[in-house]
C-alpha cells in the first residue's frame, strides 16, 4: 500500500538555524502494519493476483481459440453439406430432367428443368441455381435475367469437366456473374457436372446462404465452451488447494527464516550491549584515568623545566584523548550508553557523529525537549535511526543525511533522508536478495511495537524513511 507525503520537499531546520531541502522522493511504501492494525501486502497477495490474471488470460485465449476452431469446423461442415446437397439435387432432380436440347438453350427443354426444380426451390434455403454449358453460357437459372448470358468460367470450374467431382466453398460475390446474388449476404457455392442423354456435359451450380455457418458455429461453440469451462473449473478447483498449500509452506518457511534472523539480530544487540558495557566500564575508564595521569605528569614535568619530557607527555595525553573519543564514537555505534542516561535526543546527536566522522554531512532537526515516548519508544526510535544511518553508511554513497524528530498530535515522527543512490523498495520487500531481509525485519520491529514504518525511494533518487510511533498513555 502507498500514500503520498503531504510535502515531499519538506525543508528541515538544521541545528545551525539554516534550512536545507530534502531531495524529492517517490511515493511512500508502508513496510510494517499500519497503526490501525491492517497488514501490509507482501508477495503472497501479489502472487495470487498474478495467478488470477493468468487464469483469466488462459480463459480468454481458450475462448478465442474455441471460437475460431468452432467457426472453422462449422464452415467446413457447411461446405460439405452444400456439396452433398448439390450432389443429391443433381442426381435426383436435374439429371433426370435433362434432354439433349437443353445444351442449346431450347425453351421447352429449359422449362422442363425449371419445372423439375420449382417445388424444391420453393421449400429449400437455396438462393440461386445455374446451369452452364462448357462455353460459359448460362442455359438455365431461377433468375431469368441470367439466362442466355455468357461469362468466363474459372479454371476450377472448367476442371470438373475433365475430372468429374463436386467442389464447394465460399462464393466470391465480386465476380460479374454473381451480380444478382449480392443482396443475400455471404453465400456458399457448390458445383458439379451433369450430362445430357447424348453425353454433353453441363455445369450445375447452387448457392446456399452462409447463415447456416453462423448457426452451426454457435451450436459447436456452446458445446465446446461447456466442456472447456467445466474442465477449467475442475482444474482450478484442484489447483487452488495445491497452490494454497504451497503458499502456506512458503509463508511458514519465510516466517521461520525471519524469526531466525530476528533472534540473530536480538542476540547481536545483546552482545553489542555487553561489549559496549565492558568497554565503557573497563577500557574507556582506564584510558581516561591514564590520560589524567599523563596530563598530570606533563604538568609536573613542565614545572621542573624538562621541555622534552613535557612535550612527549602532552603528545601522549592528546593521543589518549583522541583514542578515548574514537572509542566513545564506536560505543555509540555499537550500543549507546547515553540512551538511558542522557536521553534520546543526545543519543541521536551522538549517533549522527558516526557519519560525520566519515565525511557525510548530517543535518539535524530535533525538538528542544524529550518527546516523551518512554524507554521502549526511545529504544525503537534509536534502533530504526541506527539501522537507517547504517544503511546510509554502507550502501547509499550519500553526501548528505537529514534526520528529523518531531511530534504530530499523539504521535512522534522520525524521518531519515539521504541524497544517495536509492533503491526499489517494492522489489526489496517482495523479492529480497539472498540473505537481505533488513527491510522486512525493520518492518516487523516497527509492527511489534505498534508503529508504522514507511520508505520512499527509487534508483538514483535517494531514500527517505518515516517512523510513526504513538505516545504511551490513553489515546
Amino acid at each position: 500500500m502507498t500514500d503520498d507525503p503531504p510535502d515531499v520537499t519538506q525543508a528541515l531546520r538544521a541545528e545551525d538555524g539554516a534550512t536545507r531541502e530534502i531531495p524529492r522522493m517517490a511515493p511512500w511504501l508502508v513496510v510494517s502494519r499500519t497503526t490501525d492494525g491492517s497488514p501490509v501486502e507482501h508477495g503472497t497477495a501479489r502472487l495470487l493476483r498474478l495467478v488470477g490474471v493468468g487464469a483469466l488470460v488462459v480463459l480468454l485465449g481458450v475462448g478465442l481459440l474455441g471460437i475460431y476452431a468452432a467457426h472453422t469446423l462449422a464452415e467446413r461442415q457447411s461446405v460439405n453439406d452444400a456439396a452433398n446437397t448439390a450432389d443429391l439435387l443433381a442426381e435426383a432432380v436435374v439429371q433426370p430432367a435433362l434432354t439433349d436440347a437443353v445444351a442449346d438453350g431450347d425453351p421447352a427443354a429449359v422449362k422442363a428443368v425449371s419445372d423439375a426444380l420449382a417445388d424444391y426451390l420453393q421449400t429449400s434455403s437455396l438462393v440461386r441455381v445455374k446451369l452452364w454449358n462448357r462455353d460459359g453460357k448460362i442455359v438455365y437459372s431461377d433468375e431469368p435475367r441470367l439466362v442466355g448470358q455468357q461469362f468466363d468460367l474459372s479454371a476450377e470450374e472448367l476442371a470438373v469437366f475433365g475430372k468429374p467431382l463436386t467442389r464447394a466453398g465460399v462464393s466470391d460475390l465480386d465476380e460479374e456473374e454473381n451480380v444478382y446474388e449480392r443482396g443475400h449476404g455471404k453465400l456458399l457455392e457448390a458445383y458439379r457436372p451433369v450430362w445430357t442423354p447424348d453425353g454433353t456435359p453441363l455445369l450445375f451450380e447452387t448457392y446456399a446462404p452462409y447463415d447456416e455457418v453462423s448457426d452451426r458455429t454457435g451450436q459447436l461453440w456452446r458445446g465446446f465452451a461447456g466442456v472447456t469451462i467445466t474442465s477449467l473449473l475442475v482444474f482450478a478447483a484442484l489447483l487452488v488447494p495445491l497452490l494454497w498449500g504451497l503458499l502456506s509452506k512458503l509463508r511458514e518457511g519465510q516466517r521461520q527464516r525471519e524469526a531466525l534472523l530476528q533472534r540473530a539480530v536480538d542476540a547481536s544487540s545483546d552482545e553489542r550491549r555487553r561489549i559496549a558495557g565492558t568497554l565503557h566500564d573497563g577500557v574507556v575508564q582506564e584510558l581516561a584515568a591514564t590520560s589524567f595521569a599523563v596530563s598530570g605528569a606533563a604538568a609536573r614535568s613542565e614545572r621542573l623545566g624538562d621541555e622534552a619530557l613535557t612535550g612527549e607527555l602532552q603528545s601522549s595525553a592528546r593521543t589518549l584523548r583522541g583514542s578515548i573519543g574514537g572509542l566513545r564514537t564506536l560505543l555509540v555505534d555499537i550500543y549507546p550508553q547515553s540512551l538511558a542516561s542522557a536521553g534520546l535526543l543526545e543519543t541521536l546527536r551522538d549517533l549522527s557523529g558516526t557519519l560525520r566522522s566519515r565525511d557525510i554531512a548530517v543535518h539535524l532537526d530535533l525538538p528542544d525537549h524529550d518527546p516523551g515516548l518512554g524507554p521502549e519508544g526511545d529504544r525503537l526510535v534509536f534502533r530504526i535511526a541506527h539501522e537507517c544511518l547504517q544503511n546510509v553508511r554502507k550502501h547509499s554513497s550519500a553526501a548528505n543525511v537529514w534526520l528529523r524528530l518531531g511530534s504530530t498530535g499523539d504521535a512522534v515522527v522520525l524521518e531519515v533522508a539521504d541524497d544517495g543512490v536509492g533503491f526499489d523498495p517494492a522489489a526489496a520487500l517482495t523479492a529480497p536478495a539472498d540473505g537481505h531481509f533488513g527491510l522486512r525485519v525493520l518492518g516487523d520491529v516497527a509492527s511489534d511495537a505498534g508503529a508504522e514504518l514507511a520508505v520512499s525511494s527509487a534508483p538514483g533518487a535517494g531514500c527517505r524513511w518515516r517512523l510513526t510511533v504513538r505516545k504511551p498513555g490513553p489515546r
